[in-house]
């Protein structure tokens, strides 16, 4: 079993991890943090290297649990996210194969971040065709004898692992960026995808 944070479109490192347990939990008892996965994503773009961001709603409160943040759709970007996944995406392998799979994630204007993030999971999930039992945590632990990987939601982690190579769309331009989200993996590799998160050979 392994713990992870729900993010939103995870990294690849995160699906790595899910392809090779027998369970998830999901930690659903933590403090919000900025600047993590939990409410952004990167893709890749013809400028390259692309953050993909959800605007959660500001409280006074010093502390506040990840479960009660709410997403703040008065910029639309959710739009804003749909529109440049097309322009990013439209001419890779598997983007028509998948788009509409993932609309929901843009059309339906989840309340909470992770009402979103497991909307997003749960996509993914059908896409790599993956079954997988999930449960959530009911408190929050510091120390835990599960696998934990929790910190796969940093956005600048402290440990990089080596994924290997596979083509992207702009990679004539930028080159390999590793560990982008999900999404550039199956868009570019489509029922390959699993295959690929399989071969990999990482030890957490």
């Amino acid at each position: 079993m392994i713990l992870l944070q729900p993010t939103y479109f995870s990294p690849i490192l995160q699906y790595v991890a899910v392809a090779y347990t027998d369970e998830i939990i999901f930690e659903t008892e933590d403090n919000f943090q900025k600047q993590t996965y939990r409410n952004r994503c990167y893709i890749c773009t013809a400028q390259g290297k692309q953050l993909l961001n959800v605007p959660v709603q500001h409280t006074n409160e010093i502390k506040q649990k990840t479960k009660d943040v709410k997403i703040d759709y008065k910029d639309n970007w959710h739009k804003q996210h749909l529109k440049t996944l097309q322009t990013a995406y439209s001419s890779s392998p598997f983007y028509e194969f998948y788009i509409d799979d993932l609309l929901p994630v843009f059309e339906k204007k989840k309340h909470f971040l992770l009402d979103l993030n497991f909307l997003a999971h749960e996509i993914i999930m059908d896409a790599l065709q993956l079954e997988i039992p999930t449960k959530k945590t009911t408190k929050y632990e510091k120390e835990t004898k599960l696998l934990d990987l929790r910190i796969l939601a940093e956005d600048k982690p402290k440990i990089t692992y080596n994924l290997e190579r596979y083509i992207q769309v702009f990679s004539e331009n930028h080159g390999f960026i590793s560990n982008l989200s999900i999404l550039d993996l199956i868009f570019m590799e489509g029922p390959n995808a699993l295959n690929y998160l399989e071969k990999q050979k990482i030890t957490f």
